[in-house]
Protein backbone atom coordinates (compact mmCIF):
# COMPACT_ATOMS: atom_id res chain seq x y z
CA UNK A 1 0.00 0.00 0.00
CA UNK A 2 1.18 2.85 -0.99
CA UNK A 3 1.40 6.04 1.94
CA UNK A 4 -1.06 8.79 1.88
CA UNK A 5 0.36 11.56 0.56
CA UNK A 6 3.44 10.28 -1.56
CA UNK A 7 3.29 11.32 -5.36
CA UNK A 8 2.88 8.63 -7.69
CA UNK A 9 4.42 9.74 -10.69
CA UNK A 10 3.97 7.58 -14.12
CA UNK A 11 5.67 7.87 -17.53
CA UNK A 12 3.90 8.49 -20.66
CA UNK A 13 6.27 6.27 -23.22
CA UNK A 14 7.73 2.68 -21.61
CA UNK A 15 11.42 2.45 -21.66
CA UNK A 16 14.31 0.04 -21.94
CA UNK A 17 13.08 -2.46 -19.72
CA UNK A 18 17.24 -3.78 -19.66
CA UNK A 19 17.91 0.15 -17.74
CA UNK A 20 18.56 -0.49 -14.23
CA UNK A 21 18.26 1.87 -11.50
CA UNK A 22 21.22 5.00 -12.73
CA UNK A 23 19.06 4.54 -15.93
CA UNK A 24 16.25 5.24 -14.73
CA UNK A 25 17.21 8.14 -12.08
CA UNK A 26 18.94 9.57 -14.94
CA UNK A 27 15.08 9.56 -16.80
CA UNK A 28 13.97 11.11 -13.39
CA UNK A 29 16.45 14.20 -13.76
CA UNK A 30 16.04 14.47 -17.40
CA UNK A 31 12.54 15.14 -16.65
CA UNK A 32 13.50 17.95 -14.06
CA UNK A 33 12.52 16.26 -11.32
CA UNK A 34 13.85 15.16 -7.96
CA UNK A 35 14.37 11.49 -7.41
CA UNK A 36 15.12 11.99 -3.98
CA UNK A 37 11.59 13.60 -2.96
CA UNK A 38 9.95 10.67 -2.20
CA UNK A 39 7.79 9.84 -4.93
CA UNK A 40 7.13 6.90 -6.88
CA UNK A 41 8.00 6.73 -10.13
CA UNK A 42 6.54 4.09 -12.46
CA UNK A 43 7.74 3.10 -15.89
CA UNK A 44 6.63 0.48 -18.00
CA UNK A 45 7.59 -1.62 -20.90
CA UNK A 46 6.31 -1.41 -24.78
CA UNK A 47 3.91 -4.36 -24.33
CA UNK A 48 2.40 -3.00 -21.03
CA UNK A 49 3.02 -6.24 -19.93
CA UNK A 50 5.65 -5.30 -16.97
CA UNK A 51 6.18 -1.43 -14.76
CA UNK A 52 9.20 -1.20 -12.65
CA UNK A 53 8.68 1.42 -10.07
CA UNK A 54 11.58 3.09 -8.53
CA UNK A 55 11.43 4.97 -5.32
CA UNK A 56 13.83 6.70 -2.64
CA UNK A 57 13.22 5.02 1.15
CA UNK A 58 15.15 7.61 2.80
CA UNK A 59 18.35 5.17 2.91
CA UNK A 60 18.84 4.30 -0.70
CA UNK A 61 17.03 3.69 -4.26
CA UNK A 62 14.91 0.98 -4.51
CA UNK A 63 13.54 -1.06 -7.75
CA UNK A 64 10.86 -2.63 -7.80
CA UNK A 65 10.23 -4.54 -10.79
CA UNK A 66 6.86 -6.07 -11.25
CA UNK A 67 5.48 -8.49 -13.70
Amino acid sequence: MTPAGVKVLVASHPVDFRKGPDGLLALVRDASSDPFNGALYVYRAKRADRVKIILWDGSGVCLNPRH
